[in-house]
């Protein structure tokens, strides 16, 4: 396999061109009529989602896949289930609009480490409303770890210590797993890939989705301004005539800095790792563009044996993991769009654990209680106090969306959570809401 060793040269970066790019703030008709068109496209059963999943919540403090962690929120949902409720959300705004829709495919990236697990936990669950036949796992490859001078890292006497081959390991494994040929026998053609650990995520967004099939474009991605320019988070930018993301540690401070002539940061493009994709596209790629892509090499602690065969956990870099990235596919587009959405809106991952400053999930819970008390206000609500978190269940709202007949010239008192109901039961379990009720 190719191995990148060498950083990307500043000289040949370039910002995206004005004709690739579009935004959210630019234009309310484009918003909403891209909207009809994801719309359309969702209740003519061509929408699949892919979610890359295959992460322990290891950072997290708990031994379980990270889209299972509980953030806190006031209705105790996790990830999975606040994803799957916006499936649901997202298939009944199609049949409203369009009198009748077909199921969203959710196609779940999972590793040898997390697949039994979160497949029992959705069984569990009863697939949290969804129908099982609509929801296919699958595993990415497991890699040998190297030690610094390249060999192989040991995780116990009789086996070798081995890790995922990083996000962009989904190519091979939809090849691999039948997943391309599942989504081509189904008529899908509209894909969203995206990431598990981003609470605001949007899924699947018929905004970005309408936007893409309206440009004939093969691959999207969604990005969000840099918050200030040294900013750790990766650029999406033209390099050499292709389209690239180029990690923060590739990029000087200098360079970060550069503004254009009306004071925007030049390379602003923020990649929070949310793309879209055509079947043809991903066929492409699977037929014969994965071989080109490259290994990256990430340094890490990785658990090993000492000479007695005993465990051994370092306490600093040993070892490396070979990875491929997800996004290294946007050089292969020949129509590639960049869609610019609100990072207050759409962008607050889960990184760390309890306490931590940033991504952490008391940051996560603020950020989502913050945008569901923007969209009460937008409908016309107010609230009596100024603390104390608001939830407003996926099921009634994905965007902020019918919440007028609920809220409007209403005064309504903090901790709110707003649930939709049915005979007092919210997928078959008990709860107790705050405020108000959206009832069935």
């Amino acid at each position: 396999a190719v191995v990148s060793t060498q950083s990307t040269g500043e000289d040949d970066l370039q910002p995206l061109p004005n004709e690739a790019c579009e935004s959210v703030f630019t234009c309310t008709k484009d918003n909403d009529r891209w909207t009809r068109i994801g719309l359309k496209e969702i209740s003519e059963g061509k929408v699949a989602l892919l979610l890359m999943a295959g992460g322990q919540g290891t950072r997290l403090g708990v031994p379980y896949p990270k889209g299972m962690y509980n953030v806190g929120l006031q209705s105790g949902k996790c990830l999975y289930q606040l994803q799957a409720q916006r499936v649901l959300r997202q298939e009944k705004l199609a049949a409203d609009m369009y009198g009748s829709s077909k199921s969203i495919q959710w196609y779940i990236m999972t590793s040898e480490h997390t697949k039994r697990a979160t497949v029992d936990y959705f069984k569990g669950n009863d697939w949290f409303g969804l129908s099982e036949d609509n929801v296919i796992f699958f595993e990415q490859e497991m890699i040998p770890c190297l030690s610094l001078d390249g060999k192989i890292i040991m995780d116990s006497k009789h086996s070798i210590a081995r890790a995922p081959g990083g996000n962009g390991d989904l190519y091979r494994s939809i090849g691999m797993e039948g997943i391309l040929q599942d989504m081509l026998k189904k008529g899908i053609r509209s894909i969203h890939c995206y990431c598990v650990d981003n609470i605001l995520v949007k899924v699947p967004d018929p905004l970005f989705i309408g936007c893409c099939l309206e440009r004939k474009s093969d691959c999207g991605a969604k990005v969000v301004s840099k918050a200030f320019p040294t900013e750790a988070v990766g650029v999406i930018c033209e390099c050499n005539g292709q389209w690239k993301v180029v990690e923060y540690s590739e990029i000087s401070s200098e360079t970060a800095h550069l503004k254009t002539e009306d004071g925007k940061l030049l390379f602003s493009q923020g990649n929070i790792c949310n793309h879209y994709f055509t079947t043809q596209f991903l066929q492409k790629i699977i037929e014969g563009k994965e071989k080109e892509l490259i290994h990256h090499i990430a340094k890490k602690k990785i658990p090993t044996i000492d000479e007695t065969g005993q465990k051994l956990v370092p306490e600093k870099v040993n070892g490396i993991k070979m990875e491929k990235f997800v996004f290294d596919v946007f050089k292969f587009s020949d129509s590639f769009t960049v869609l610019e959405v609100a990072r207050n809106e759409e962008f607050s991952p889960l990184k760390n654990g309890p306490g931590a400053e940033k991504c952490s999930p008391e940051v996560c819970v603020s950020d989502l209680s913050d945008l569901h008390k923007a969209w009460i206000e937008k409908a016309g609500g107010s609230f009596a106090n100024d603390t104390g978190a608001c939830e407003i269940s996926p099921l009634i709202s994905a965007s902020g969306e019918n919440l007028e007949e609920l809220v409007k010239g209403k005064k309504l008192s903090l901790p709110l959570h707003l649930e939709l109901i049915t005979n007092g039961h919210q997928n078959g379990a008990p709860i107790s809401c705050n405020g108000l009720h959206s009832k069935l």
